[in-house]
């Protein structure tokens, strides 16, 4: 059994010599977070002959984190994103509860930490469908891009925009009380949590919370109406099939916070289950291209070709047995009942079960917020030391793994993050390439015609870098390239 898993090294040459293809390239890629570009190479005749995402930043924090003392870590690790920070924090915390023994938890810091994560689940996907994703939805793909951005969406539809940030406060607010910060709190420790919450804490909370679950109802039902008025263009976009892979409860009810890691392949066919998370790397292998700073992960008993698969809410959705809030739950069973299972399928349907699991935190926020628990005084356990801690986390885009080795000092020697993005990377790759070959094959480029790529990258939501989100319009540089190199075309949007 090996301590970390093992990269197999990968090498891909390009199908053609160069100079008898041209060059499109999008770069960079915003309104998504960290920086990245996606070429597209095309035949004399115009055709997509390949098309590929890549991670052109280096952040370098498995090395940063060499060297500290274990309890450090869940602090340094979440200044990798300053939207989902909340992910990095809890999942290096349960890595280091492995690390100081601590193999359960007091009721009051389970509650806590689960609280505070489901106001980041809550917090992240209203930011990304209400101020990212929904310009896209509401005015069309290839509208006026002046008007298809977060002000446009204030002018036209100013409710819905003000919800959208009403949404985020809610979770902001959660976890300031849980963490001490809207950004980058303390609160989880190795072992437990460091504060609970006060009875007028919780009371500011239930005042928020029957808007904040009127409202993610409202945004279900608004995503679904979407589906109904753009089917066809809706099951056919980028819609391919995939495994899919996310931490799923003893009894197969989606758990966001806690579960063994179960994968499905694409007809629903159980792949893995019940799988020990503290050994993910007797199932997942990464492997390495020359071509970006991210991995491709696979499963390993299927091999790097075929075991790719995607992670995140709509994986999450269509893996799980049922959700353990009644309202998610329903919509839920709508969602993947829809269309003879289209939506469960679709790479839009990302948004659909989004907007469900924001339901469902909504629920669970609510939830916790009545059990004395998290009022609770005993809040920190330990047990035997461990030199090597795994912490796996549903972070709002996905599984999140988070392993440390640490030496008889306590200091760290070894790290491996497998971010949620990383899990993505070849599905985001081969949704890029269906669009690219369905809709720009042949065709003058345009703005709207290259937006329909980025609406496919958006979907996953990804986190290029694990920095932050970029709103506004997007910049892109776009230039075609003769074989001989001379310029053919150049497309730029400020």
């Amino acid at each position: 059994m090996t301590d970390f898993p093992s990269s197999a090294a990968g090498t891909e040459l390009e199908t053609a010599r160069s100079g008898e293809l041209r060059r499109v390239a999008i770069d960079p890629l915003s309104r998504v977070e960290g920086h990245g570009k996606v070429t597209l190479l095309l035949d004399d005749e115009g055709r997509v002959q390949q098309a590929r995402l890549h991670i052109v930043e280096f952040r370098g924090f498995e090395k940063f984190i060499q060297g500290r003392p274990y309890w450090e870590v869940p602090v340094m690790v979440q200044r990798l994103c300053g939207i989902c920070p909340v992910s990095h924090h809890l999942a290096a915390a349960k890595a280091c509860d492995m690390i100081v023994g601590a193999t359960t938890l007091t009721p009051a810091a389970e509650k806590l930490r689960r609280l505070m994560h489901y106001g980041q689940i809550l917090q992240s996907h209203a930011l990304h469908f209400f101020h990212l994703s929904s310009p896209d939805l509401l005015f069309g793909f290839d509208s006026d891009a002046g008007r298809r951005n977060i002000v446009g969406l204030a002018a036209a539809h100013p409710e819905l925009a003000r919800r959208g940030v009403l949404l985020r406060k809610v979770g902001q607010e959660v976890i300031r009380m849980t963490s001490g910060k809207r950004v980058h709190g303390t609160g989880a420790i190795p072992g437990g949590v460091n504060r609970n919450l006060s009875a007028v804490e919780r009371q500011e909370l239930r005042g928020m919370l029957p808007d904040a679950i009127r409202w993610s109802r409202e945004a279900v039902q608004l995503v679904r109406e979407l589906f109904e008025q753009n089917l066809p263009l809706y099951r056919e976009f980028a819609t391919f099939e995939a495994n899919t892979l996310s931490l799923v409860r003893a009894d197969g009810a989606m758990d966001l916070y806690h579960g063994d890691l179960r994968a499905r392949d694409a007809t629903g066919g159980m792949l893995l289950d019940g799988a020990d998370y503290a050994e993910y790397w007797e199932h997942i292998l990464e492997e390495v291209k020359p071509w970006s700073y991210m991995k491709f992960p696979f499963l390993r008993r299927i091999g790097p070709e075929h075991g790719w698969y995607r992670v995140g809410p709509l994986s999450r959705v269509t893996s799980c047995d049922f959700i353990p809030t009644p309202l998610a739950e329903f919509e839920r069973r709508a969602f993947v009942e829809f269309d003879d299972g289209c939506a469960a399928h679709a790479t839009l349907g990302f948004h659909w079960a989004r907007m469900i699991e924001m339901l469902h935190a909504a629920e669970v926020i609510a939830e916790l917020v009545e059990d004395d628990d998290v009022s609770g005084t005993e809040l920190v356990v330990r047990g035997t030391r461990a030199q090597r801690g795994v912490g796996v986390i549903e972070a709002p885009r996905g599984t999140l793994i988070h392993h440390y080795r640490v030496d008889e000092n306590d200091m760290v020697v070894r790290a491996n993050l497998i971010v949620s993005t990383t899990h993505n990377n070849q599905s985001m790759n081969i949704a890029i390439r269906e669009v690219a070959r369905r809709y720009l094959d042949g065709r003058t480029l345009t703005e709207g015609l290259l937006n329909h790529i980025e609406v496919a990258v958006r979907a996953f939501d990804p986190c290029l870098s694990c920095a932050t989100h970029a709103l506004g319009q997007m910049p892109l540089a776009i230039e075609l390239l003769a074989a001989d190199g001379s310029l053919v075309d150049r497309l730029l949007r400020h």
